[in-house]
């Protein structure tokens, strides 16, 4: 059995993030987003890929990190969780790692409580990569728990 992970890469605030490939959909351009009334502050709102309506969170105010305006490089990323398919707003996403899981430790115990979005810390050509927790960053464990 292979030692080596796949995730794609993307930045929010300069940081590079990484989240599993297996649960990439595609990554897409900014799309226009409706803003749906009486939703978390994290969520935009919602877009329509293809025929099919989208909730979109920004990773930005799921973060706690000041918004900027979108750019050029902003990007959509689909994701697929269970049942559940979801947009997330990166500031740019372009690269796919490969890394050993001897290069990934866990995250260190910075910050207490459910907003420790981030399990593990990769190591990748010098680089340091923080791979989130999807379930955490969707809000999943309060939707199951429901």
């Amino acid at each position: 059995m292979s030692n080596i992970q796949e995730y794609v890469v993307f930045k929010v605030n300069e940081e590079s993030y990484g989240i599993d490939i297996k649960y990439v959909e595609n990554i897409e351009k900014m799309l226009p987003i409706t803003r749906v009334p009486y939703t978390e502050a994290h969520v935009q709102g919602v877009v329509n890929l293809r025929g099919n309506v989208i909730p979109v969170i920004d990773l930005r105010k799921r973060f706690s990190i000041p918004r900027e305006d979108f750019t050029d490089e902003s990007r959509i990323i689909i994701v697929n969780y269970k049942e559940y398919t979801v947009g997330m707003i990166a500031d740019s996403s372009s690269e796919v790692f490969q890394i050993d899981r001897d290069n990934v430790d866990p995250a260190p115990s910075i910050k207490a409580g459910s907003d420790d979005f981030v399990r593990e810390i990769g190591k990748h050509e010098g680089r340091v990569v923080m791979l989130i927790d999807l379930k955490k960053v969707l809000g999943i464990e309060s939707i199951e728990a429901e």
